[in-house]
């Protein structure tokens, strides 16, 4: 690991911390090396950062967000191929599977308290619509200029969320993951931050956070600031600073400009495939996601933001009419030129989210070959994975990174400071283009990592 000075002020231009990912990898030392050489058995799955702990407290463990060295797993609202999405259970699994990173979407109760779904319409992934006592919650709202209808978290407290249970978004694609409907309830983000502290401490090696908060432009027209509520409780958590290991997403600008200057957290701009940030838009504003992704959009984006998650298509494109993969774009090289590492989303097994070069059959549901599909992305240089399958995403990384000469013993292992850890493991996000995200093994690293982006 390459310590930097923390930065006195937010103000700081902070993005250097993670461009120590991009543009000092040739300082990652030959200790750097001499650690993944000695990952030698170990046990369980995983792709993890394998950080011992030591003396070091989860809330300093410094996480590397991802390198080329060092690529991530980001369990897409945790295996959520495998189980309802955004449960404790998902998360869990996820990192058995070797997640890196562990994702929350954040949206508010009506008393103002974080809770983790991907959408504050909550009848495609709780039971809202079969209970009898919240039946005249059902309404019409314009979120983000589209009108949605459904039960809505805003409109019940936190005790009401409580009494609801999960279920599987995609039943008729993941009917595996229909079993366990009606098992998890709807987590805080607190709770979301005391497993992800707990699994770090059971496995050994550092989870990190990688909050998502979602429509906050339209929160903010009915009084709720979610970004006050998730900075109280990442204070209250000790992990507003450079070290902590967390890093918050969002679609919007204005949301990650206002952290950039009120703290010290690490951020990244989620690019759509299409359209526009919501609070450009409400404000009247014509940038859109196609702008962002132009070198100098790039380049101004590095100047409040750490990294950069843009949709698959930025980066390998597909035919409009076909859906199959086409050239891929310069946008890997641009980002990094800019200091900017990519994280790419969101990649799912089933045919239905493939192109059909990596499809198998014709069945919806079917497992085509999505760690062939992700090595693509790898080969341009990417820094990270968005998966809805963590355990073949980093199946897919640690193939390449053995193919590349010296990769990691990648295990769930417990990378605990002297390198064990050999692993065995095999958002549009959404798949309808919109502000959502869209699998994995395992890789436990003895010691630290060499590029890890502290600040």
């Amino acid at each position: 690991m390459i310590p930097l000075t923390t930065p006195s002020s937010p103000q700081r231009h902070r993005r250097r911390t993670f461009a120590v990912g991009v543009a000092l990898l040739s300082l990652a030392v030959p200790a750097a090396a001499d650690a993944k050489g000695s990952h030698g058995h170990g046990h369980g799955h995983g792709h993890g950062p394998g950080h011992g702990h030591g003396a070091r407290s989860w809330e300093r463990s410094a996480p590397d967000f991802g390198s080329a060295r060092n690529r991530a797993v980001y369990a897409h609202r945790g295996a959520s191929a495998y189980r309802p999405e955004h449960t404790i259970e998902a998360y869990r699994l996820a990192v058995e599977q070797g997640a890196d990173f562990i994702e929350p979407d954040l949206v508010s109760t009506k008393d103002g308290v974080l809770v983790d779904r991907h959408e504050n319409e909550i009848s495609g992934t709780t039971d809202v619509a079969t209970r009898p006592e919240f039946a005249a919650r059902k309404t019409t709202k314009t979120i983000d200029g589209v009108a949605t209808t459904g039960w809505f978290t805003e409109d019940f407290t936190l005790a009401e969320l409580r009494s609801l249970r999960a279920k599987e978004r995609l039943p008729a694609l993941r009917p595996g993951s229909v079993a366990y409907d009606g098992k998890y309830q709807v987590p805080t983000l607190q709770e979301v931050v005391d497993y992800a502290r707990k699994a770090s401490r059971q496995t050994g090696r550092t989870i990190g956070l990688v909050p998502e908060i979602k429509h906050s432009t339209y929160f903010r027209t009915i009084g709720l600031n979610q970004e006050s509520a998730l900075l109280k409780v990442l204070r209250q958590n000790r992990l507003d600073h450079r070290r902590a290991p967390v890093i918050v997403q969002s679609f919007e600008v204005a949301n990650l400009k206002e952290l950039h200057r009120t703290s010290r957290v690490h951020t990244v701009q989620l690019l759509n495939a299409t359209g526009a940030p919501a609070d450009v838009q409400a404000a009247g504003g014509t940038t859109t996601y196609a702008d962002m992704v132009t070198p100098a959009g790039l380049r101004k984006i590095a100047t409040y933001a750490d990294a950069v998650a843009p949709n698959t298509n930025w980066v390998i494109p597909r035919d409009p009419a076909t859906g199959a993969s086409q050239a891929p774009t310069s946008f890997v090289r641009d980002a990094h030129r800019a200091g900017l590492p990519v994280v790419v989303w969101t990649f799912r097994g089933e045919n239905s989210f493939l192109p059909p070069e990596r499809r198998n059959g014709t069945d919806p549901a079917a497992q085509g070959d999505l760690q062939g599909y992700i090595t693509q992305f790898l080969e341009l240089g990417v820094d990270g994975i968005f998966s809805d399958n963590p355990d073949i995403a980093a199946s897919a990384i640690r193939a390449f990174e053995a193919r590349q000469g010296g990769g990691h013993g990648h295990g769930g292992g417990h990378g605990h400071g002297g390198g064990h850890g050999h692993g065995h493991g095999g958002k549009d996000r959404d798949g309808d283009d919109r502000g959502g995200k869209g699998e994995a093994g395992g890789k436990g690293r003895g010691g630290e990592r060499a590029a890890a982006l502290v600040g």
